[in-house]
């Protein structure tokens, strides 16, 4: 009887903050991402079997649909730019994530998943790495906890650094892209700080997204595994929704529609993304994995702090 209770309660409980989101405009991206850890740890997933699969697509679908409201000439020049800095970061993440793990006696292939996965894009680029490294499920659980506890906190700590220092559009959106894990906390946070931000940030975080196939590959042959690349699709139908933005601008009004739906989903994908953290996902990372994690981040994250404030 209790189970049930507490069954009906999750299933309430979770609809009721799904069409908060919904119907209303009172949920911003952080705060649905609270609402949805809240859940998680306190009340429980109510479909745990499911959520993570439903997440994943719900952001995909959102990311795409975000590239009906990008121009790619307006972001061409710092598309141009931020590649040069997100090749830089990458191969400075990956160094700097080595000596780490030898410093703290971290496990050779657990080290190149958290260290993937901060310097690309998050879980994506785990699961790309992973089946080239043969990594085992624990070692996947591990980095993967890791980098969506980080990544999550980034969704907060990054708005709030960029309005305390009076980072320009440009600057936030740059910064966003190259230093925070996942698509779905960079385009929370740049929309969180303005268009032009959320413009720029998700463009060239796509753009880092793209160097996951040459790390998959090179990975493979660094561990003398026969891994295959796992690369997202979705970047490629959002370079398809940013093309129709740029050269068939007579669709505009659809290209809005499209545009305001998308950053709805984001905001519900990050919803049920809180919602997929639990008391046992904590319980799988230990002290050592996760330190290497924070600092790791914390170089990356001051260090393209600076080079984008004196910089851009």
């Amino acid at each position: 009887m209790e189970t049930a209770s507490k069954r009906y309660s999750q299933l309430v409980i979770f609809w009721l903050l799904l069409l908060l989101i919904l119907v209303t405009d009172l949920i911003s991206a952080p705060l649905a991402l609270l609402l949805g850890i809240v859940l998680g740890l306190v009340i429980g997933n109510p479909y745990p079997a499911r959520l993570s699969t439903v997440t994943k697509y719900s952001l995909q679908a959102s990311v795409v649909g975000l590239g009906f409201g990008i121009n790619l000439y307006q972001v061409a020049e710092t598309g141009f730019t931020g590649f040069f800095y997100t090749a830089i970061s990458l191969i400075a993440t990956m160094v700097v994530g080595l000596l780490l793990a030898k410093l703290l006696g971290v496990g050779k292939k657990l080290n190149h998943l958290i260290s993937a996965g901060t310097a690309i894009c998050g879980g994506s680029a785990i699961a790309a790495v992973a089946p080239a490294i043969n990594a085992s499920e624990k070692e996947i659980s591990v980095a993967l906890g890791v980098v969506f506890i980080l990544n999550a906190l980034a969704l907060f700590v990054f708005p709030f650094i960029g309005n305390k220092l009076q980072l320009s559009q440009e600057q936030f959106g740059v910064w966003a892209a190259i230093a925070i894990h996942d698509t779905s906390s960079v385009v929370g946070a740049a929309t969180e700080f303005g268009e032009k931000a959320l413009e720029i940030a998700t463009t060239l975080k796509l753009t880092r997204a793209l160097w996951i196939l040459p790390v998959v590959l090179i990975t493979g042959f660094l561990f003398k595994s026969e891994g295959k690349a796992s690369f997202p699709k979705f970047i490629f139908f959002f370079l398809v929704a940013s093309l129709f933005s740029t050269f068939l601008s007579g669709l505009s009004e659809v290209y809005s529609w499209l545009t305001m739906l998308a950053r709805k989903g984001l905001i519900i994908s990050l919803f049920l993304t809180g919602a997929g953290i639990s008391l046992s996902l904590l319980k799988t990372i230990s002290i050592r994995p996760f330190l290497q994690g924070i600092v790791l981040w914390v170089v990356v994250a001051s260090s393209s702090l600076l080079a984008v404030y004196y910089l851009v």
